[in-house]
């Protein structure tokens, strides 16, 4: 019996925006499984701003989407066949064969987690995986974060930023200030995850509206956007203030050279530290990252959104509405429909 895999392949590379000529839908026959394999029907895939990246054949952090091939990404699923005893039938496994709704390969490529009751599995795309660990590791890690800091984060309505804000606030923030696109988003970040202040980048210039929500300064800034945010952030610095530059989605579908900020200097005269990060050279701190999320979980002091699109023939389309801002939190494709 042949087992049939959807998949989503890279067919060119985008100038500027993408679009869906530049992806491939694929149907693929699975071979039988080898010793030590394990196929797995993927519940929920991930599309995430660095995958726009990824599309281009430059180098980066992690090796470009070759073309023509089915694309990788973060997934969620249950294993249905099995040639290992580390990773039996039924077990629900992490790993990263995305942009597919049948993946197969060997078990060590898979990680078995647990089901948390009321939890849905697409939360370790989010909020208990990657991009809870992104924001974790980039607070602590790389902006040190110390009670009685004021925090600013940009893209704060998206799944990082969601996440930064709730641990900057856990961790000892004294004000947490948050940037989103929309005023529908703004009003969630103050009533549903804690900012104390929050502003619509698109209702004028973000330096003074950073200056308004944040009248003696700033100390950390965790970066999503980069551009006209991190040439604010820049000014509204404290002495000694630190950035964690996660990634800069305002510049990721320019087929231009973007403008620098220009106060540059302000990380001079005021001892700024800017500092950018990867989250996967930051692995070793997933055991503490776990361990903290388990007790905000229990305790109820965590909260999280997801966009769910439905149907693996929609990823692409999931993927172009997050470059565009449409999600709010974390943007899944639920592909066991």
């Amino acid at each position: 019996m042949t087992t049939l895999s959807t998949q989503i392949q890279l067919a060119s590379r985008p100038v500027g925006w993408p679009t869906h000529d530049d992806f491939r839908r694929v149907v693929v026959e699975l071979e039988p499984l080898a010793p030590g394999e394990v196929r797995v029907v993927n519940e929920f895939i991930s599309v995430d701003p660095y995958m726009r990246g990824r599309m281009n054949d430059v180098r980066s952090y992690t090796p470009p989407y070759a073309l023509d091939a089915t694309m990788t990404g973060g997934a969620i699923g249950r294993v249905t066949e099995s040639e290992s005893t580390d990773v039996p039938v039924g077990a629900v496994v992490s790993h990263q064969l995305g942009w597919r709704d049948v993946a197969q390969g060997d078990a060590s490529g898979f990680r078995v987690v647990p089901e948390l009751p009321g939890v849905p599995l697409s939360a370790y795309l989010g909020i208990l995986g990657m991009t809870g660990l992104t924001a974790y590791v980039g607070l602590l890690e790389i902006a040190h974060l110390a009670e009685g800091d004021t925090v600013f984060i940009s893209g704060a309505a998206g799944a990082v930023g969601t996440a930064a804000g709730q641990i900057a606030r856990l961790r000892g923030a004294s004000r947490v200030i948050g940037s989103a696109g929309t005023d529908e988003k703004v009003a969630l970040l103050t009533e549903k995850y804690g900012y104390d202040a929050a502003f619509n980048y698109r209702s004028g210039p973000v330096r003074e509206l950073l200056a308004a929500a944040a009248p003696d300064g700033i100390d950390v800034y965790f970066d999503n956007v980069g551009g006209d945010h991190l040439e604010a952030a820049l000014d509204a610095f404290s002495d000694g203030g630190r950035a964690a530059l996660c990634g800069a989605i305002a510049n990721y579908n320019s087929d231009e050279t973007p403008a620098g900020p220009d106060n540059m200097s302000n990380i001079v005269t005021r001892g700024l530290t800017l500092r950018g990060f990867t989250v996967g050279n930051y692995l070793e701190h997933f055991p503490a990252f776990q361990h903290d999320m388990a007790e905000w979980f229990a305790a109820g002091s965590i909260v999280f959104d997801e966009t769910v699109v439905d149907g693996i023939d929609n990823s692409v389309d999931a993927f172009l509405g997050l470059m565009r801002g449409e999600n709010t939190g974390k943007m899944v494709v639920r592909t066991a429909v």
